[in-house]
C-alpha cells in the first residue's frame, strides 16, 4: 500500500498556497510535514481525504495503491483522519464509538464483539461502559484513534494530532499511535509545526517543501 501525491499545486484566488509537491509514503511509514501555520498543512490533508473547499483549485494527482483519488467520494477513499481534539460522539458510550466507526460488513453484535476486543487489546476493557465525559483526555485519544482504524483505511492522516495533550500524555500517545500504525502496516501522513511530535528517526519534510520528495 502506498499514498502519493503527484505534482499537486493548491490555488486559492490567484495566490498559490501549495506548488508542485510529490511524495509517497508507502506501508507502514510515517511521514511528517513540518511548517508554520498558514502553510496549506490541514488544506493538503482535506485535498486528500476529499474535503478540500470549493475556495481552493487542485491541479496534479493523489493516488492511493497507484489509483487516482481525484473522481472518488470521500467516504469511498478509505482514508481515515486523525485530529487534535478526539471528536467522540458524546452521546455513545466507549464501545458504541468504537462500534460506530466499524465498516457495514461487520453486522449485529459482531460489531460490540469487535470493539470489546479492541478494547481488550489496549487494556481498556474497564471504560466499556463509560461516557466519553468520564474518561481522560489520553484515554479518549486513544479510544478515537483506534475507532479511525477499526474503519480499516488503506492510508491515515494525521493533523497536529499531539498538540492539545500534556507533555508527558503526549509522549505516551505518540508511542501508541506510530506503535498501531506500525502493526496496522497502512502509510500514515502527519503534519505539524512541532519536531517533537516526528517519529525518531523517521522521515521528515521540512518548509518549504521541496517539489519533489520520494519516501519510498
Amino acid at each position: 500500500m502506498s499514498l502519493s501525491v503527484v505534482n499537486l499545486s493548491i490555488n486559492k484566488a490567484d495566490a498559490a498556497l501549495i506548488s508542485a509537491l510529490s511524495f509517497t509514503v508507502n506501508k507502514g511509514q510515517v511521514l511528517t510535514m513540518m511548517g508554520p501555520s498558514g502553510c496549506g498543512k490541514s488544506t493538503l490533508l482535506s485535498a486528500i481525504a476529499g474535503h478540500l473547499s470549493t475556495q481552493f483549485t487542485l491541479q496534479g494527482d493523489i493516488q492511493l495503491n497507484g489509483k487516482s483519488l481525484l473522481a472518488v467520494e470521500p467516504n469511498q477513499r478509505r482514508i481515515g483522519i486523525l485530529f487534535q481534539d478526539d471528536l467522540l460522539f458524546p452521546h455513545l458510550n466507549v464501545w458504541q464509538n468504537l462500534a460506530f466507526g466499524q465498516p457495514k460488513s461487520i453486522k449485529g453484535n459482531q460489531r460490540q464483539q469487535v470493539a470489546l476486543e479492541t478494547l481488550e487489546q489496549i487494556e481498556l476493557s474497564q471504560l466499556a461502559e463509560h461516557m466519553p465525559d468520564q474518561i481522560s483526555g489520553g484515554q479518549r485519544a486513544r479510544i478515537s484513534l483506534m475507532r479511525t482504524l477499526l474503519s480499516q483505511p488503506q492510508a491515515i492522516l494525521l493533523d497536529e494530532p499531539f498538540s492539545k495533550l500534556d507533555k508527558a500524555l503526549r509522549t505516551t500517545f505518540r508511542e501508541f499511535v506510530f506503535k498501531q500504525i506500525e502493526q496496522q502496516n497502512i502509510p500514515a501522513l502527519m503534519v505539524s509545526h512541532d519536531i517533537d511530535d516526528a517519529p525518531t528517526n523517521g522521515e521528515v519534510l521540512d518548509w518549504p517543501w521541496h517539489k519533489e520528495t520520494d519516501h519510498a
